[in-house]
């Protein structure tokens, strides 16, 4: 057959494609993953950093799924990485190739003196990850997280375990005591574990043995609130947890404080609440009350505003604000009065 010849004209605008997209990856792929592929690559070179999963969808007539499906692939070949929100959806997507680094569709990458660890992890490139897994001691971790979770981690999950290694300069010692710990106490999630990550980082921890104290601490801590709810047979959830972490922590409370808090919980609900808890809690912090001395203060001056309280409320409303009402108050019939007048000038 004879050679085709290709003519273009009167193009308004125009789209790059990476010739080693072409050469090496699209050969292979299913036509549906590289329209979307190529779409999303025209958004980028628009400058369109806003792209969801449902307008995708609707722009090939797919469905959400369909659309997931194809992120998914690009992303285990290496050409996409996704992230994600607090429920799991899809919240981020960034490009790249082993040529160049595209910017991140849930916000543009630029040089920053201190960047979020979303971003930090983000800034890691597809040979950057290459080349810190041919560390022995990071594809160990990388080995025994995958145990751990019984599932292949994705280019996300790595970015995570790198940014711990790297980022956060945790050893890998550290960092397998982190994903040990949580997930013997059910928690498999490594956006969960990377909260624990960043806290730990917050808190100087940079060694086994002070994550031990401060799990041990933790676990105290804890174990004092279930104790003063008189809650048995399960472990604390997660928002629970992080109550208490916030009673110790930014409220700076004793424990003899947070217990006093339970007890005026039971009494006044039945049930051990977390939620009644923090309300006093959180109202003692805000009045700047700090120990226990400061409570009894707090509550008498409470009575007694109470009592002045009812005191006026018993008082009838002829009285109140008046001082001339203090005294009884007559009533005349002045037509009877005119009458006796009348009598008496005749």
């Amino acid at each position: 057959m004879a050679d085709i010849i290709l003519n273009g004209s009167g193009l308004l605008s125009s789209t790059c494609v990476p010739n080693i997209f072409i050469d090496k990856y699209m050969t292979n792929a299913n036509g549906e993953f590289v329209k979307i592929y190529l779409y999303l690559i025209r958004c980028m070179e628009q400058s369109k950093n806003a792209c969801s999963i449902s307008e995708l969808a609707d722009v090939f007539d797919h469905t959400e799924k369909d659309v997931l499906r194809a992120l998914a692939y690009w992303e285990k070949m290496r050409l996409l990485h996704l992230e994600y929100d607090d429920n799991s959806e899809v919240s981020g997507i960034s490009l790249e190739l082993p040529e160049k680094n595209a910017p991140s569709f849930s916000e543009p990458k630029k040089a920053q003196e201190n960047p979020s660890p979303s971003e930090a992890k983000n800034q890691y490139s597809t040979e950057q990850m290459e080349h810190f897994q041919n560390d022995e001691g990071l594809q160990e971790i990388l080995f025994i997280t995958e145990n751990y979770l019984g599932r292949t981690l994705n280019s996300t999950d790595i970015r995570t375990i790198l940014y711990w290694y790297d980022g956060l300069h945790f050893s890998t010692d550290l960092i397998e005591y982190l994903i040990e710990t949580c997930i013997s106490n059910g928690h498999t999630s490594l956006r969960y574990m990377e909260k624990i990550a960043l806290s730990w980082a917050d808190a100087g921890i940079s060694s086994v043995t002070e994550a031990k104290k401060e799990h041990s601490l933790h676990n105290k801590d804890a174990y004092a609130v279930m104790k003063a709810f008189g809650i048995s047979g399960r472990n604390l959830i997660s928002s629970e947890l992080k109550k208490i972490a916030k009673w110790t922590g930014s409220y700076a409370f004793s424990m003899d404080i947070i217990r006093e808090a339970c007890r005026r919980t039971i009494q006044a609900t039945g049930k051990p609440s977390f939620e009644y808890a923090d309300t006093i809690l959180s109202n003692w912090h805000k009045n700047n009350i700090h120990t226990l001395k400061d409570i009894v203060k707090s509550d008498s001056a409470h009575q007694k505003s109470k009592t002045a309280s009812k005191t006026r409320e018993a008082l009838p409303r002829s009285y109140a604000g008046n001082r001339f009402n203090e005294f009884p108050q007559r009533n005349y019939n002045y037509d009877q009065l005119e009458k006796q007048l009348l009598n008496t000038t005749h």
